[in-house]
């Protein structure tokens, strides 16, 4: 296990290489110098030399990537171009905001996802369990931000429970207020997370059901909720776990949409705002910063696979 632990974060590391190339890569491919977020429209030949060279972009492509490569094993993210300001405080500043928004987003996909797709599953043959892979299947169609209107408008605007947008300004020094800033937006984004993985949970449930542990554990004498409970659950888990490190990820992308919905201080409007002004710093820090989260989702995914299914450690023992 340690040696499957050693060698998952070796590619890691190199995954987090490889997409660090593509970024600065596609971001080198967009129209535009970075140099021209300090530019004015009547620049002359001169101040943009100045301001190329201030930036670096003067230098040759391969000169800039090692640049910002050995910055990065420093841990800098460098500084914005826009306002001088280091990118990584600003990042981490906005991170309080987005990873509580994706681990209660989450939290209430889980929820909603595991009891509906048990249901779904086990009453499959009666017409609420159809309704329910009905709306989950309507809901993996409607979008995260038009889910997040309705919500504005039905509980932020109509009856006035939550707020509409922004964020306390004492930040989490008011958790009451700053918790119920992120509860529409983390509702928008569960709902349609949600739907996606009842989906699988509905299916792994399906599979249990049908499998010949599960009837040997009922011909025992096992109860059908205690067979399920004992002998279904960490079955079905497998499976899943792998696609709840994918969901995960994929919240975490989705709550930095929905933070421009909301008007919330977290990783998506500094990246829109970025985007612009052409702020190159603060772009890269972002979708560094987010890259690594999604693969050490991944990898936390992985792990919890291995440990959950003890068949899989095995497999590991023997390839290595």
């Amino acid at each position: 296990m340690l040696g499957y632990v050693l060698r998952r974060g070796a590619l890691l590391i190199g995954s987090l290489v490889v997409a660090m190339i593509v970024i600065f890569i596609l971001l080198r491919l967009l129209p535009g110098d970075p140099a021209n977020a300090l530019l004015s429209v009547n620049a002359t030949p001169e101040q943009i030399a100045a301001a190329r060279r201030q930036v670096g972009s003067d230098q040759p492509l391969l000169a800039q990537f090692g640049t910002w490569a050995a910055q990065m094993l420093r841990f800098d993210l460098g500084e914005s171009l826009i306002t001088g300001a280091p990118v990584g405080p600003e990042i981490s500043s906005r991170l309080r905001v987005t990873l509580p928004l994706t681990l209660l987003a989450f939290g209430i996909a889980l929820v909603l996802s595991v009891s509906a797709g048990v249901t779904a599953a086990v009453q499959s043959d009666r017409w609420y369990g159809t309704l329910l892979s009905g709306v989950a299947q309507f809901g993996i169609a409607v979008p995260v931000f038009w889910i997040g209107i309705i919500l504005v408008w039905v509980f932020g605007l109509g009856l006035g429970w939550f707020p509409t947008g922004g964020f306390p300004p004492d930040d989490w020094s008011d958790p009451a207020g700053a918790f119920s800033s992120l509860v529409l937006p983390a509702l928008a984004i569960g709902l349609v997370m949600g739907a996606s993985l009842t989906r699988y949970i509905r299916s792994a449930t399906l599979d249990v059901l049908g499998s010949d542990y599960l009837r040997t554990a009922r011909a025992h004498g096992s109860g059908f909720g205690e067979a399920l409970w004992r002998h279904g659950l960490r079955n079905g888990a497998v499976p899943v776990v792998s696609v709840l490190g994918i969901e995960l990820a994929t919240t975490l992308l989705g709550a930095v949409v929905v933070e421009s919905v909301y008007a919330l201080p977290g990783l998506g409007s500094y990246l829109v705002d970025g985007i612009a002004k052409h702020d190159f710093a603060a772009i890269q820090g972002v979708l560094v910063v987010t890259t690594l989260l999604v693969l050490l989702v991944g990898f936390a995914a992985d792990v919890v696979q291995r440990i959950v299914d003890p068949r899989l450690r095995s497999s590991v023992g023997v390839a290595g």
